[in-house]
């Protein structure tokens, strides 16, 4: 699986505007996941959603979307900010998230995957700071592109998860 980051902050580049209309609070209220369009056509993309904004997840999720950027080509993005302070309140610690997450997905092999993490400016209610824009996209290996994505996402929440778990008992994201 091909995995990066980098950094769009300023200069024009988008911001998450988190809790905003629309926004479901899968946090609190996971049984409302079918209510969120996207997941009708990716379901896959209800799990990814669960884990992120589960019990133990270090993240929750604000916006997302799917779309098929190219023939055989699926992709989806899904904005993440912390659970712990809502926002980042720097852009490094935003930096040192996406950096421990590409080096859980190195050795990951899916060859047809790929995630790019973006840092961005983010606003929350009445946070300012910096969250996580995941992209995630697939191309068709025989099993079809929503199948890879899939697998792609999976893969994705697993890392997160490790991630969670790597840390030590007590320590934030900020």
């Amino acid at each position: 699986m091909d995995a990066d980051w980098e950094v769009e902050i300023g200069g024009g580049a988008p911001v998450i505007e988190a809790l905003g209309p629309g926004w479901i609070d899968l946090r609190n209220h996971p049984e409302c996941i079918d209510e969120i369009s996207e997941v009708a056509a990716l379901p896959a993309l209800g799990a990814l959603l669960l884990a992120l904004n589960g019990k133990d997840s270090q993240v929750w999720t604000s916006k997302c979307d799917v779309w098929a950027p190219a023939p055989e080509t699926l992709a989806c993005y899904v904005d993440l900010l912390p659970v712990e302070g809502i926002v980042f309140a720097q852009w490094q610690q935003a930096k040192a998230y996406c950096r421990e997450c590409v080096g859980r997905m190195a050795g990951i092999e899916l060859p047809n995957c790929s995630v790019e993490l973006v840092v961005r400016a983010a606003i929350a209610g009445e946070a300012e700071g910096f969250g996580i824009t995941a992209y995630l996209s697939s191309k068709d290996a025989g099993l079809g592109a929503a199948s890879a994505l899939a697998a792609g996402m999976a893969a994705f929440a697993d890392a997160l998860r490790v991630l969670a778990g790597s840390r030590k008992a007590g320590s934030k994201l900020q």
